[in-house]
């Protein structure tokens, strides 16, 4: 939904299961359209679509992707993002680092985000941009040294090129801008601001102005301008960033932010009163699906562990500890437990006077495994966080 005037806002729907295009598709209709008519009933509502590789081969396949354009035109809907980070299957199964697989070094990943892009060029409104957010090249651990890491920074960035050439091609072609978006997360090879800016500036840059076919400026501009930023609040907390410094840094680079997901992450702030109540609330969110590093501020460094039971099985004290689970937004605490929710208020008050992104989406995946005390009706719990996310923003306008 449009608010303000300015943003377009949505909940990205790698929330509901969709291994392949039936499973998407059966998804899409039987909870946007509910959530629609209470938080859009009379405008147009928009879609953050997640495909999967599977369910974007079956998409491509005979009438399927017109017939899709037709339903949303139907049901007064559009598609304006996609999360193009999850490949395979993200729901009921150990998702865990293969999430980021394949990477962005390998043939796979760049056929499948092409061809995502091509069907976002259909599918996206005319005058309006469409982005997909993205792995942030690799998963850390997978390397095992420096030596490893430049060459999959290198393959990466070369990969990317070849995305900056088909956006490229796809806007001189049928006009529509169309944008690329990395989204950084713990234990990914890009973490944080400052390993973007590095990114872009020592690969990205570099080798695009070698590979393709016009001058050093203009691929300059073409990169700054298809491959942006995905700022997930959660990943971005889970930093200790705080968001004024990285829109600024990103700003300075001339990097776009192409997506801010709205999200929040878990905030564990010690008390010895209160530990094993805090060590007790914290174990409920220890499951088996996703992974959910765990980071602390030591002076000017973060460090991360690569999953919650680590930090279990030691209990070390410490003074903060933040935890890569999405949980609901409109959470402030739970139990003995905190949220981020801090974070995404102070970005809700920069966008008051920065124009940063037109592109909103709530991205709460984690409701099948978050405790049971937290878990309502799915409808019911995405169109709270959609009414509580729409408040706070119309609150700082």
């Amino acid at each position: 939904m449009i608010v303000n005037n300015l943003y377009h806002l949505t909940y990205c729907t790698n929330i509901h299961p969709g291994d392949d295009w039936r499973q998407t598709f059966e998804s899409l209709e039987q909870y946007v359209l509910e959530v629609k008519s209470k938080v859009s009933p009379s405008a147009p509502f928009g879609i953050g679509l997640r495909l999967s590789n599977k369910a974007s081969e079956e998409l491509g396949q005979g009438d399927n992707l017109m017939d899709f354009k037709a339903w949303l035109v139907e049901n007064q809907l559009y598609v304006f993002t996609m999360n193009g980070f999850p490949y395979g299957n993200f729901h009921k199964e150990p998702v865990k680092d293969m999430v980021h697989a394949p990477d962005w070094t390998t043939d796979e990943r760049v056929q499948y985000t092409q061809r995502l892009f091509d069907q976002l060029a259909l599918l996206v409104p005319e005058g309006l941009s469409g982005g997909i957010s993205t792995s942030p090249i690799s998963y850390r651990h997978w390397h095992a040294n420096t030596t490893e890491t430049e060459e999959v920074l290198k393959k990466g960035a070369a990969n990317l090129a070849k995305i900056v050439a088909h956006l490229h091609q796809i806007e001189r072609d049928t006009g529509r801008y169309l944008h690329l978006d990395i989204e950084p997360e713990p234990d990914g090879l890009l973490e944080n601001s400052d390993e973007v800016v590095h990114f872009f500036e020592k690969y990205l840059l570099p080798i695009a102005k070698e590979s393709m076919k016009a001058g050093e400026a203009v691929v300059e501009n073409l990169v700054h301008r298809h491959i942006n930023v995905c700022y997930d609040i959660c990943h971005f907390s889970l930093a200790y960033e705080e968001p004024e410094v990285s829109f600024r840094k990103f700003g300075n680079a001339g990097i776009q932010v192409g997506k801010i997901q709205v999200s929040s992450a878990l905030k564990i702030i010690f008390n010895e009163a209160d530990s094993e109540q805090i060590w007790e609330a914290l174990a409920l969110f220890n499951e088996p699906t996703y992974l959910h590093q765990v980071t602390e501020k030591n002076g000017d460094t973060v460090r991360t562990y690569g999953d919650l039971p680590l930090v279990l099985k030691d209990k070390k004290d410490f003074s903060e500890l933040r935890a890569h689970f999405h949980v609901p937004i409109f959470l402030e605490r739970f139990e003995k437990l905190f949220a981020t929710q801090d974070q995404i208020i102070k970005v809700v008050k920069y966008l008051k006077s920065h124009k940063v992104s037109e592109h909103l989406e709530i991205e709460t995946y984690t409701w099948d495994v978050l405790p049971a005390a937290l878990k309502t009706n799915l409808s019911d719990s995405i169109v709270r966080e959609m009414d509580w996310f729409k408040n706070t923003l119309l609150a700082y306008r």
